[in-house]
């Protein structure tokens, strides 16, 4: 069963993350809450975290997880971006946006599209989790909380404990989180393309 860990919304126990953090780095699989309902995240490089994401989810191998950061600076790292591109996502972050990019050679490949080369990244609006990502000092690998034959995300921690504490090691409940998925916008092309309506605005992506 997980672990539930009850965090103040506005000033996260440092605590808590801290043993969250040395969960994620000893292998787990964690669910916690973003901007846009839950997530599930494991460490970099934890193939295993990401097969268990796609057992729990019924995910097939064409589906773009994405690197959830703590600041706009390490996204550099891990896609390209042109400077059209890296305006475009400057303006729009943080926020409840997904943005589908080319990988760079950092990226893990392990969570890459396999024909396209390409990764979704993110920097959520959410006090607790940008907390617990600073706490761990680089991105989680992540896919939303959105169990098969539902389209919205799981977005309260009770629920989230209860439909699948079985399933993950660890539950975050920070109160409240978004109720809508995020927006996906894949800029891997030069033609933007909005694969995705949500909760960010996507009418600057719109052609």
């Amino acid at each position: 069963m997980a672990r539930y860990f009850d965090v103040h919304p506005d000033n996260p126990q440092p605590r808590s993350l801290a043993q969250v953090v040395d969960l994620v780095n000893s292998g787990a699989l964690i669910a916690y809450p973003t901007d846009s309902g839950y997530a599930l995240g494991c460490k970099l490089g934890n193939r295993e975290g990401l097969d268990r994401i796609r057992t729990l989810r019924g995910l097939d191998e064409h589906h773009h997880f994405t690197l959830v950061c703590s600041e706009f600076a390490q996204l550099g790292r891990y896609v390209q971006m042109d400077n059209d591109v890296f305006r475009a996502v400057k303006a729009a972050t943080p926020g409840p946006y997904t943005f589908i990019l080319k990988a760079s050679r950092e990226a893990p490949r392990a969570m890459l599209h396999p024909k396209k080369k390409t990764v979704g990244v993110r920097l959520p609006e959410h006090t607790t989790t940008l907390e617990l990502l600073r706490l761990l000092g680089e991105p989680l690998m992540s896919s939303t909380l959105i169990l098969p034959g539902s389209t919205e995300p799981l977005t309260e921690g009770w629920v989230v404990e209860s439909e699948i504490g079985s399933q993950v090691d660890a539950v975050i409940d920070s109160g409240d989180c978004g109720i809508e998925p995020t927006t996906i916008v894949d800029l891997s092309e030069d033609e933007y393309r909005v694969v995705r309506n949500g909760a960010g605005d996507a009418s600057p992506f719109e052609n």
